[in-house]
């Protein structure tokens, strides 16, 4: 199945995004790796005929997808532009790597979940996702399902890192420039490194022990918003400039999991791999 070269050549989609980015920050330490990064604007996987063409010019072992529609609240307004990339975009893909004998690597998230349940999710329970962000992700994974054999779908939360947008970067932000920061206790879940995120993904290719299928993948332990955003002003040493407030009623336009924890046991168990518990890969990141 691989290139000539010997190494294993991967096509990264939307790597303009912050999982993108990190995959571009550590692949000079694999070096049996052969990445190939495009921008969201320089390969539009709405369009069959782009992708096509990317593929014309050359092949590849890998997709890993990282292109996706990810504003929740922006979703409930534009979910026909939200289907359009985390289904219609997806099921291009898809179709495209059945063509072209190649494994899709596909990112999904802990929203596909209604935050009914008390204890982590695992891959075994059945999706029912309340939000239009969650039901075009889900649309993206049945697409997979439907067309695929070889396929990891990996579903991961609350995402952040120093790139893109998101919740990290805006709490120490705002550290900057407010005094005082209200934040919701409603909403249960794990903060999860984008940076460990993409190391699993290019471990799993070199593992390659084709136990295809679906995936969680976040550190280990829970938060709330509240909890999430205390540590990263403690560990920032900012939390003494900061009255921090809890609020268990933060309006939000889309509807969200009030519990969404992912069952990590699985990846553990297939992969031997441990996620590092959110506050110590947190302090670590903040400490580099």
């Amino acid at each position: 199945m691989y290139n000539e070269s010997n190494k294993i050549k991967i096509l990264v989609t939307g790597s303009n995004g912050q999982l993108g980015q990190c995959l571009q920050k550590i692949e000079q330490n694999y070096t049996s790796l052969e990445l190939h990064f495009y921008k969201s604007k320089d390969l539009d996987i709405t369009n069959k005929d782009a992708i096509s063409q990317v593929f014309k010019d050359d092949s590849f072992d890998f997709v890993i997808n990282c292109a996706g529609y990810t504003n929740v609240e922006q979703a409930e307004k534009e979910s026909e532009k939200a289907f359009l990339i985390n289904e219609e975009g997806v099921r291009n893909l898809a179709q495209t790597c059945k063509k072209q004998n190649s494994i899709l690597i596909h990112i999904s998230t802990d929203y596909v979940f209604d935050g009914k349940k008390e204890t982590p999710y695992t891959e075994e329970d059945i999706p029912n996702p309340i939000n239009e962000y969650g039901k075009s992700k889900l649309a993206g994974e049945q697409c997979i399902q439907e067309i695929l054999e070889t396929f990891f779908i990996i579903r991961t939360s609350w995402l952040y890192s120093e790139f893109g947008h998101n919740f990290f970067k805006t709490i120490l932000k705002k550290s900057e420039t407010e005094t005082e920061l209200t934040i919701t206790t409603s909403q249960k879940g794990t903060p999860t490194n984008a940076n460990d995120l993409a190391t699993f993904i290019l471990d799993l290719i070199l593992i390659n022990n084709q136990k295809y299928g679906i995936y969680h993948f976040s550190n280990s332990g829970e938060a709330t918003w509240y909890d999430f955003a205390k540590e990263i002003l403690s560990v920032s040493g900012k939390l003494d400039t900061i009255t921090l407030k809890k609020t268990d009623n933060y309006p939000t336009f889309a509807q969200r999991p009030k519990y969404s924890v992912l069952n990590i046991i699985k990846i553990k168990h297939i992969f031997t791999i441990s996620p590092i518990e959110w506050k110590k890969t947190l302090s670590q990141f903040l400490n580099k």
